[in-house]
C-alpha cells in the first residue's frame, strides 16, 4: 500500500511539473531567436564554470573517471555543439518555401517550424552530461521546454547538474528529476509532446510501449553490436591507434564503441602485438591510473565477467592487457581484453559488449562479413577501414547502420552538422544538425490564399470549359 501510494505521489509530482511547463509554453508558444540563443549561451557559460565540479562528481559516481577524458568526451563536444546551434538557429527557424501546384494558384506555400511544447529527455549513466545537454540544446533551439530524467546510477553528478541548471533556468523551462524505479516508470508514461530516450534496446522497447499509450512520438538512441571491418590492405599500425581510442574511451562504455573486430585471416598475431603495445602506451598502469575509467558498478562488472567466463568455457582464448600485471580485485577496473576465437554461440557475440572487451573474428571473404552484418540487427554504427574508395562506397551502399565512419571509429558522432541516430534495433529518430531541430519541431504546412481562388474552375457542374481543358491536358494518357 505504501509503495503504491509513493508511486502516485511521484507521478503526481511529475504531472504537476509537466502542467506547469505546459502553461508556461502556452504563454510563450514561439520564443524569439534572441531568447533561444540566450538559453544556449547560458548553457555554454554554466558548463564552462562548473566543469571541474561536474568532472569530480562523475568520477565519484564511476569510482574513477578521468577528468581530462570527461572534459574532452563530454564538455568539449557540447561546447562545439552549442556554438553550432547558436550560429544556425536563426536560419533553421525561417519558414521553408515550397512549390504551389497549378490548381492551388494563386497562393504561397511554406513549412513553418513550430515548437512542439514539452520534451521529455531520459538520460543514461555512461555520458550523463553529454546525453542530457545534447538533446536539451536542440529542444531549446527548437523553442521547447524540457523535463530531464537522470540515471539513478549517477547520483553525485545529478545533484551538481540539477543545481547548475536551476541557477540558469526556471523550472517551468527546464526541470531535472532523479531517482529509480517509480520515477523512471512514471516519467515514461507522461504525455510529453516528444520523448527522447538513450539507453539499451531492451529498455527502449519498454519506454516506447509506455509512450505509445499517449501517442507520444519517441526518439530512441539505443546501441547494438557496432562492428569494425578491416580490409587486408589497411595498415595495422594505423588501425591499433584508432581502435585503441575507440575501445578504451570510457572503458568501452560508449554506445558507439567498437563492439567486435573483423580482421583478415593471418594478421591476428601482428594485431595482438601492436594493439597490446598501443594500449600499454596509453595506460601503462590501471589500478591507480586516473586516466583509465572504472566500470560504473558491480552489476556491470559482473555482466562483463560473465561474458568472459562464457567465452572461455566455449573455447575462446583471452588476452588481458594489464601492462603492470596489477591485481585489480576490488578496483572496479577491468583491463582491455581481446577475445580470440569468438563464435556466435557465445554471449559476447549475442549481446552488446558495452565495456573494454573486444571479440576478434578472422575472415577470408569480405562479402561474407558484410552478409553476416546484414543478417543481424542493424547496429548504431559501422566502421570500415580501407583507403580504396570503390570498396568504401560498396560497404556504405550495401550495409545498414545508424551511422558510418570510414578509416576511423566513433568520429561521425562528433560532427555537429551530421544527424545522429540509429536504425531498427539501434533506434529511431535523429538529433544533431538541422535534423535535430526538425525532429523537435512540428513542421507545419501552411498555404496562404488571396482574394482570388482558382477553386471556381473545378467546382461542379462538371461541364465547363475548364473541366474539358483539365481532362484534355492534365488527365489524358501520356
Amino acid at each position: 500500500m505504501t509503495s503504491a501510494h509513493n508511486h502516485l505521489d511521484v507521478k503526481q509530482q511529475l504531472q504537476n511539473v509537466l502542467a506547469h511547463q505546459r502553461a508556461a509554453f502556452r504563454a510563450e508558444p514561439m520564443p524569439s531567436v534572441e531568447r533561444r540563443i540566450a538559453y544556449l549561451k547560458a548553457l555554454d557559460k554554466a558548463l564552462r564554470q562548473h566543469q571541474d565540479a561536474l568532472a569530480a562528481a562523475v568520477s565519484d559516481d564511476f569510482g574513477s573517471r578521468s577528468a581530462d577524458e570527461f572534459k574532452m568526451a563530454e564538455l568539449l563536444y557540447l561546447l562545439m555543439g552549442l556554438a553550432y546551434c547558436i550560429k544556425h538557429v536563426k536560419q533553421w527557424m525561417k519558414p521553408s518555401k515550397r512549390h504551389v501546384a497549378m490548381l492551388q494558384q494563386p497562393g504561397k506555400a511554406a513549412v513553418h517550424y513550430q515548437p512542439l511544447g514539452v520534451v521529455g529527455i531520459m538520460v543514461p549513466w555512461n555520458y550523463p552530461v553529454y546525453l542530457s545537454v545534447g538533446p536539451l540544446m536542440y529542444a531549446l533551439a527548437a523553442g521547447n521546454r524540457a523535463m530531464i530524467k537522470m540515471s539513478s546510477h549517477t547520483p553525485r553528478l545529478n545533484a551538481v547538474f540539477t543545481d547548475m541548471l536551476a541557477d540558469i533556468f526556471p523550472q517551468d523551462l527546464v526541470s531535472v528529476h532523479s531517482g529509480s524505479g517509480d520515477v523512471t516508470d512514471a516519467f515514461a508514461t507522461l504525455p510529453f509532446d516528444h520523448l527522447t530516450f538513450t539507453g539499451s534496446t531492451r529498455v527502449g522497447k519498454i519506454v516506447m510501449e509506455a509512450a505509445a499509450k499517449n501517442l507520444t512520438p519517441v526518439l530512441l538512441e539505443l546501441g547494438g553490436k557496432s562492428p569494425v571491418v578491416v580490409h587486408d590492405s589497411f595498415p595495422l599500425e594505423q588501425l591499433v591507434e584508432r581502435l585503441g581510442f575507440g575501445k578504451c574511451w570510457n572503458a568501452g562504455q560508449t554506445c558507439i564503441a567498437p563492439d567486435h573486430l573483423y580482421l583478415p585471416r593471418g594478421k591476428r598475431d601482428d594485431f595482438i602485438r601492436l594493439f597490446t603495445a598501443q594500449v600499454s602506451t596509453m595506460y601503462p598502469t590501471l589500478r591507480d591510473n586516473p586516466d583509465y575509467t572504472s566500470i560504473i558498478n558491480s552489476r556491470q562488472l559482473a555482466r562483463l565477467q560473465r561474458y568472459l567466463d562464457d567465452a572461455v568455457s566455449k573455447g575462446a582464448q583471452i588476452v588481458m592487457i594489464n601492462p603492470a600485471n596489477e591485481d585489480l580485485t576490488n578496483s572496479g577496473k577491468l583491463p582491455v581484453t581481446l577475445v580470440l576465437g569468438a563464435s556466435r554461440e557465445m554471449l559476447i557475440m549475442q549481446e552488446e559488449v558495452f565495456g573494454p572487451l573486444l571479440p576478434v573474428l578472422e575472415y577470408d571473404d569480405l562479402q561474407k562479413v558484410l552478409d553476416t552484418i546484414n543478417d543481424g540487427p542493424r547496429p548504431l554504427a559501422l566502421y570500415y577501414l580501407d583507403y580504396n574508395e570503390q570498396r568504401q562506397q560498396h560497404v556504405i551502399e550495401t550495409t545498414h547502420a545508424g551511422g558510418v565512419t570510414i578509416n576511423d571509429v566513433m568520429q561521425h558522432a562528433g560532427v555537429d552538422d551530421l544527424p545522429f541516430g540509429g536504425i531498427g534495433a539501434s533506434g529511431m529518430g535523429r538529433y544533431h544538425g538541422p535534423e535535430g531541430f526538425i525532429t523537435l519541431s512540428h513542421a507545419k504546412s501552411v498555404l496562404v490564399k488571396g482574394r482570388f481562388s482558382g477553386l471556381r474552375f473545378i467546382l461542379p457542374p462538371f461541364n465547363k470549359a475548364s473541366h474539358r481543358a483539365i481532362k484534355k491536358h492534365l488527365l489524358a494518357p501520356k
